[in-house]
């Protein structure tokens, strides 16, 4: 046992320091691949058997399977261009910067709360470098809004996030009761997030009538006019100077262009797939809402999605295999860390976790979101929330998943959705440097915390 102990720790702590620094010094191994070493690590040196491992006491295959079904309809939107149309819908008569933003912080945040964050952010970022670029204006505070929006509006619901995903198997919080308790939250928040922009970016937040700028038709440096990810935007179809004014002027974002190239969505199969699967995933949403079996309804929307004409493997491509590689790895990690070392804390006997759990859980779960990432935080923390009072215990699932997600924004390598977002702006000729983007997330954060704490503290579950 004390071997196995040893053991435990030694792999555990070697693999979230690892997760911490994002990489093994000297090698290229991502998070999936630190999480996936750690877990053979336990299985070679005989902690954990194979059965062991693979079983449902170790993995939780109904969160993976959540997890990959949404996977697989996002997927199928962006491939069909949903997240286009949509973006052309919401903003073609927005013709100021302070608009779009609004606009910008809306539409993520409310995608955000039904779909995973990490792909809208992967759909809508180059979307909005583009139109922002377009319209003359400054592409930065829109993608910071991106970001921010993305991680705020997920706090919203069970499917808002893969953290929130695995609260709501292991809590058995019903989803309309989450979204009751947590999509006031997420609305309040979004709104803290459109103020702070607002004010930090003021000075920059200004149209070309405005700042007196003179519409130029050259394209700026780094940014490809001629084509945008997703299908939208051809070099016969660059606007005119006097198209850049607003996107009512702005034709080719409110209607599909068939454009060359392997991530163009193009001809009637993927119109019907558009439209088979905007109808799949509305009903996927009321269907979470009736208490069936989320991870059953993710999986029924996906075997619809892939009966379709266009060739599966595109849609495949659209899945974040490594999420779920991470995820696998981790549950194997911690499941050996909590059947050998967490039982020897005694944390029924820690009487701050029925004093004040709302605190406790939301600030050592921000500050280790921000160490090692929300994910791998929300699978450590879980046998402290377990252990806590009845009464307590479902607000405090709550409380982990709204600060894990909050938390999110404080910095760029805070959340997965800020890292998409910031190497989209980087590919697109906009850095975000570690410093901009904390002018925007850390005020965020703690005003966003300290509204979740307190409306918590207000209305506990």
């Amino acid at each position: 046992m004390e071997r196995n102990v040893a053991l435990t720790w030694t792999i555990f702590v070697a693999t979230y320091a690892a997760l911490a620094l994002g990489k093994i010094p000297g090698l290229r191994t991502d998070r999936a691949g630190i999480a996936l070493v750690g877990a053979t690590a336990l299985l070679a040196t005989g902690v954990l058997s194979l059965d062991e491992a693979v079983g449902t006491s170790s993995i939780d295959y109904k969160t993976l399977l959540l997890l990959f079904g949404m996977m697989i309809v996002v997927g199928a939107l962006r491939l069909s261009g949903f997240f286009e149309r949509l973006v052309g819908a919401a903003l073609k008569h927005i013709a100021t910067p302070g608009g779009m933003l609004a606009a910008t912080i809306g539409l993520a945040g409310i995608l955000s709360a039904f779909l995973i964050n990490d792909v809208v952010c992967v759909a809508l970022a180059p979307l909005v470098v583009h139109l922002a670029r377009r319209m003359k204006f400054d592409p930065l505070p829109h993608l910071l809004g991106l970001a921010t929006a993305a991680n705020i509006g997920s706090t919203g619901t069970i499917t808002g996030n893969p953290q929130n995903i695995y609260i709501g198997a292991h809590s058995g919080i019903a989803y309309l009761a989450f979204a009751l308790r947590l999509m006031p939250v997420a609305i309040l928040g979004l709104v803290v997030d459109f103020a702070v922009i607002r004010w930090v970016y003021r000075q920059r937040l200004v149209s070309p009538a405005d700042a007196g700028a003179q519409a130029d038709p050259s394209p700026t440096p780094g940014t490809r006019l001629g084509r945008v990810r997703g299908g939208v935007g051809t070099d016969a179809e660059r606007p005119s100077p006097d198209q850049t004014r607003g996107t009512a002027d702005i034709p080719w974002l409110a209607r599909r262009v068939s454009v060359e190239g392997p991530e163009s969505p193009r001809g009637k199969a993927h119109a019907r797939l558009e439209r088979k699967t905007v109808v799949v995933a509305l009903g996927a949403v009321i269907l979470f809402f009736t208490g069936l079996p989320l991870e059953l309804v993710a999986l029924g929307a996906a075997a619809i999605v892939l009966l379709t004409r266009v060739n599966p493997k595109k849609i495949y491509q659209q899945v974040d295999w490594s999420l779920l590689v991470m995820f696998a790895g981790l549950f194997v990690v911690v499941h050996a860390f909590q059947r050998y070392v967490v039982p020897g804390w005694e944390l029924e006997t820690w009487s701050a976790l029925a004093a004040r759990p709302i605190d406790l859980v939301s600030l050592v779960s921000a500050g280790l979101s921000n160490v090692v990432s929300n994910v791998p935080a929300v699978l450590l923390l879980e046998p402290v929330v377990k252990v806590m009072p009845a009464h307590t215990r479902d607000t405090a699932w709550l409380a982990l998943a709204a600060s894990s997600t909050l938390a999110g924004n404080l910095t760029v390598l805070g959340s997965v959705a800020n890292l998409i977002v910031v190497e989209s702006a980087k590919r697109e000729g906009t850095p975000i440097s570690f410093w901009e983007y904390s002018r925007v997330g850390i005020p965020v954060t703690l005003l966003t915390l300290a509204l979740a704490i307190a409306w918590l503290h207000w209305l506990p579950y």
